[in-house]
C-alpha cells in the first residue's frame, strides 16, 4: 500500500523557524514557530513545527531563530562581468563603456564567461539568491554553470545590430535550445541589447520572433534621462514609443532600469498589450550619478512589477540584492519626498513576489506556499545588529545584511548550508579566473565591440 503524502516521508523539513507568506490580497505576514515540508523540490506544506515533530523525512534543518524567506531573484544582471569589479571606477557612463567595458569585452573568451558567470553564482548563492536574470554573452556557458550550481536562471544572449542578422539569430538559437534546461530551471528570453544599439527593424523583427515562439523579451530600455533626451532630440519618441512602435510591448517584456521612464511614457506601458515589468538595480544609478531613479511608485499606480536587480558587478562592484532592497527603500522615500513609500513591508514585496514576476515565474516562484518551487533562504536574526526585534519586516529589510543568511535552497536541494557553499569552489575559480586577467584586461588593440553614443 503506498502512503498519502501526509504519510511519505519528505525530503527535508525546516522546522523552529518564522517563516514569511502573504495572504490573498498578496500582503505580507509572517507565521512564528513554523515548519516547511519539501517534496520533489516543491513546498507540500506551510504547518506549525508541533505538526510535523513525528513527520519522517531525509533532511531535517533546525531553523530555530532564523526568518525563512522566498530566495530572492537578481531581475538583471551581466553574471559573468564579475571578471571586470573594480576595473572602470569613477567614470561617466559614455567613458565607462567606450574606453573600458566595451574594449576589454572584445577580449572574451567562453572561458571568461564560464568562470566569471561561475563566481557570480557563489556570490549570489552566499547571498541569497536563488534565480537570476542574465543577459550576456557566450550565454551556453553560463546555462552549463546554473546546471552545475544548482541555481534558476533566466538568460538570453545578448546581440546588438552591429552583428547583422546574425545576432538575432544567435539570441533566438539560444533561447530554444537552452529553454526548460537544468531540470526546468532555466527559462530563455530575447536579448536585444538596448533601442540605441538595436535598430528599430531589429526591434520590429524581435518581437516578431517572440511571438512566434511564445519567448519574452528582455532589453535595457530608458536606462537614464541622458538617453531619453537624446532620443527625443534626434528621433522625436522616447526609448520606450520606440519600443512601443517595434511591436515590443506586445510581447512579454522585462525592461532594464528605466530610470529615464517619462511621464508621457507612463500612458504608453499602461495600454501596452504584453506583460510588461521593470528591473531597478539603484546602487548602478547613484555610483554613475544619474539624476533620476525608476520612477517605481508611478509603475505600480500603472500595476506594472518592479523587480529588484543588480546589474552587473562592473557597473556598481556587487550581486547583493539584500543591498537593492534597502536602497530602493530609501531612495523611494527621499525621491517622492514621502516616508510611508516604499514601507518595509512593500519592499519585502518587491523582493519576493514581483520579482518572480518580473522575470515570468510569478506562479512558480516568490513565496512560500503550497505548490510552489521551493526556493527558500534562511535568515539568522540572533546577531546583535538586528536585536531587538521589534517590527521584522523593518529588521529584515533595514537592520539584516546579506551575510546573516545562513542557508540558500533551490529546487528543495541545499546549496549552502551554514554559510558553506556546496556546489562550487570558490578557490578554484578565483585562481583559474586570475591567471586569465592578463590577455582580458588588454586594451592595446584599440578595439571595441560596440560605440555608446546616447
Amino acid at each position: 500500500m503506498t502512503p498519502s503524502p501526509a504519510e511519505a516521508p519528505a525530503d527535508l523539513i525546516i522546522t523552529g523557524c518564522t517563516v514569511l507568506v502573504h495572504d490573498d490580497q498578496e500582503r505580507i505576514g509572517f507565521e512564528e514557530n513554523a515548519a516547511i515540508v519539501v517534496h520533489g523540490g516543491v513546498v507540500e506544506t506551510v504547518t506549525t513545527a508541533d505538526a510535523v515533530r513525528d513527520r519522517a523525512a531525509v533532511e531535517r534543518l533546525d531553523a530555530a531563530g532564523q526568518v525563512a524567506l522566498p530566495g530572492l531573484v537578481n531581475c538583471h544582471t551581466h553574471a559573468p562581468m564579475v571578471a571586470l569589479r573594480g576595473v572602470a571606477e569613477d567614470l561617466p557612463t559614455e567613458e565607462w563603456f567606450n574606453d573600458v567595458v566595451w574594449p576589454v569585452e572584445s577580449n572574451l573568451t567562453e572561458k571568461d564567461v564560464e568562470l566569471g558567470a561561475r563566481l557570480a553564482c557563489a556570490e549570489m548563492i552566499r547571498g541569497g539568491v536563488t534565480c537570476f536574470a542574465d543577459h550576456y554573452f557566450a550565454m551556453d556557458a553560463v546555462a552549463a554553470v546554473v546546471a552545475e550550481c544548482g541555481m534558476r536562471a533566466h538568460l538570453g544572449e545578448a546581440y546588438f545590430s552591429s552583428q547583422g542578422p546574425q545576432g538575432r539569430e544567435k539570441s533566438l538559437e539560444f533561447a530554444l535550445r537552452q529553454r526548460g534546461a537544468a531540470d526546468g530551471r532555466i527559462t530563455t528570453t530575447l536579448a536585444p541589447h538596448a533601442p540605441y544599439t538595436v535598430d528599430e527593424a531589429d526591434l520590429a523583427a524581435t518581437a516578431e520572433l517572440a511571438r512566434e515562439h511564445g519567448l519574452p523579451v528582455h532589453i535595457h530600455a530608458s536606462e537614464n534621462r541622458d538617453q531619453a533626451d537624446t532620443s527625443l532630440a534626434r528621433h522625436g519618441v522616447t526609448p520606450v514609443e520606440i519600443l512601443h512602435r517595434a511591436g515590443i510591448l506586445d510581447t512579454d517584456v522585462l525592461i532594464a532600469h528605466g530610470t529615464g521612464i517619462l511621464d508621457r511614457d507612463l500612458p504608453v506601458l499602461r495600454n501596452a498589450t504584453g506583460r510588461i515589468a521593470v528591473a531597478t538595480a539603484p546602487r548602478g544609478y547613484l555610483k554613475f550619478a544619474w539624476p533620476t531613479t525608476t520612477p517605481v511608485r508611478a509603475l505600480h499606480e500603472l500595476g506594472i512589477p518592479v523587480g529588484l536587480a543588480t546589474d552587473g558587478a562592473a557597473s556598481n562592484n556587487s550581486l547583493d540584492v539584500w543591498e537593492s532592497m534597502a536602497l530602493t527603500a530609501l531612495i523611494q522615500k527621499s525621491t517622492t519626498g514621502d516616508p510611508r513609500w516604499l514601507t518595509s513591508r512593500q519592499a519585502l514585496h518587491h523582493a519576493t513576489l514581483q520579482s518572480a514576476r518580473a522575470v515570468g515565474l510569478g506562479e512558480a516562484v516568490g513565496s512560500i506556499a503550497p505548490g510552489r518551487r521551493a526556493d527558500i533562504i534562511l535568515v539568522d536574526l540572533t546577531g546583535p545588529h538586528t536585536q531587538p526585534v521589534h517590527d521584522l519586516a523593518a529588521t529584515l529589510v533595514h537592520s539584516a545584511r546579506s551575510s546573516d543568511i545562513r542557508t540558500t535552497i533551490v529546487d528543495g536541494r541545499i546549496l549552502m548550508r551554514d554559510r558553506e557553499l556546496l556546489t562550487i569552489d570558490v578557490p578554484e575559480v578565483v585562481g583559474e579566473l586570475g591567471e586569465r586577467m592578463p590577455a582580458l584586461l588588454d586594451r592595446s588593440h584599440g578595439k571595441r565591440i560596440q560605440e555608446y553614443d546616447t
